[in-house]
């Protein structure tokens, strides 16, 4: 289904590695748009293909064994899978920018922030270097950084967790890119600082009017950004709606269990919910029938049989599971009753 508006749509995005000279797939079927000024959390237990699905889109797939084996990418409307590295380098820090999950591994360690912050200006722009480093200077101020002229002449280690991960958005936002991709932005980081680093995401999204793609397991961030939820589940869509219906509404089970297993303020509970399980390896993904039926509550027998399709139970709002599946009516009004 193709959606003329959005800025960023994946089709049927299929993304594996090569193990032992069998492709296995750690996104499958993948479908959802991002359109512009949006933000976008995609949600998932560790392990289940979000960042994956977000390196395929920057084509930052290990070369020796990842690639997008089938679907589209598409940029306002140009499929990106197809591209080659020096076509996407074009793209890649000017219309779509990526915070990635641990700055002291994304920054190089032997480079000066200032360097590393300037090249970003260098690839994109026909500035002096005068003018680079002045546009530096202000990036590193624009995120909150007072001393962003000693700043620039330190190296990564010399910095907190905060100030690396500032440093990161720094220079994402440096061409003020049309999206953003930010993958757990806030790992590692104490909490007062993560509140910060969110605030700091929001404010920016509003001033540049970029749209936002965030990848995340918090709840409690969804809670406070998303205009759009897609939650994922080894390597599959499940279900897909505004926040508010999310949260809500939830339909699919492994939904329902994300949201009971976080602690409310209101309830007095000695023992928090768990998902029982563990989400698939790679190597054992089900060759067939629903990923989450080893974990679901609600599975029946044909759950391990039937793979279950994403579709749209009510305007908006898209589930992927049998019990909602409008080709199997008997299936759909058992879940109601």
């Amino acid at each position: 289904m193709s959606n003329q508006d959005a800025l960023l749509e994946i089709k049927e995005l299929h993304t594996g590695f090569n193990i032992d000279g069998k492709m296995h797939y750690a996104v499958k079927d993948v479908s959802f748009s991002v359109k512009p000024k949006e933000v976008v959390c995609v949600v998932g237990e560790s392990g289940c293909g979000k960042s994956v699905m977000s390196l395929s889109v920057m084509k930052l797939l290990p070369k020796h064994n990842g690639k997008i084996d089938k679907g589209q990418v598409l940029f306002k409307g140009k499929d990106l899978a197809p591209l080659t590295d020096k076509e996407m380098n074009k793209i890649r820090g000017k219309d779509i920018s990526m915070i990635f999950q641990e700055p002291m591994t994304a920054l190089n360690p032997v480079m000066t922030i200032g360097w590393q912050m300037d090249e970003v200006l260098h690839n994109h722009t026909d500035s002096s270097n005068a003018e680079i480093r002045k546009k530096s200077i202000s990036l590193l101020k624009q995120v909150g950084i007072s001393r962003g002229e000693q700043i620039v002449n330190e190296y990564p280690h010399q910095l907190s967790g905060g100030m690396r991960q500032r440093v990161m958005i720094a220079m994402a936002i440096a061409c003020q890119p049309q999206l953003l991709i930010a993958d757990e932005p806030t790992t590692a980081l104490d909490v007062t600082v993560q509140a910060q680093i969110l605030e700091l995401i929001t404010k920016i999204q509003e001033e540049v009017g970029m749209a936002v793609m965030l990848i995340t397991h918090d709840l409690g961030v969804v809670a406070e950004m998303a205009d759009r939820v897609v939650v994922m589940y080894a390597g599959q869509v499940v279900e897909e709606s505004d926040a508010d219906r999310i949260f809500y509404e939830p339909k699919h089970p492994y939904t329902k269990a994300l949201l009971s297993s976080i602690p409310r303020m209101d309830e007095n509970r000695e023992v928090l919910n768990t998902i029982s399980g563990i989400v698939p390896s790679l190597k054992n993904m089900p060759e067939r029938g629903c990923r989450f039926v080893n974990r679901c509550p609600e599975a029946m027998p044909e759950c391990s049989e039937i793979d279950p399709e994403l579709g749209e139970t009510e305007k908006g709002h898209s589930v992927r599971c049998i019990l909602y599946d409008v080709s199997m009516p008997d299936a759909s009004k058992e879940v109601h009753q």
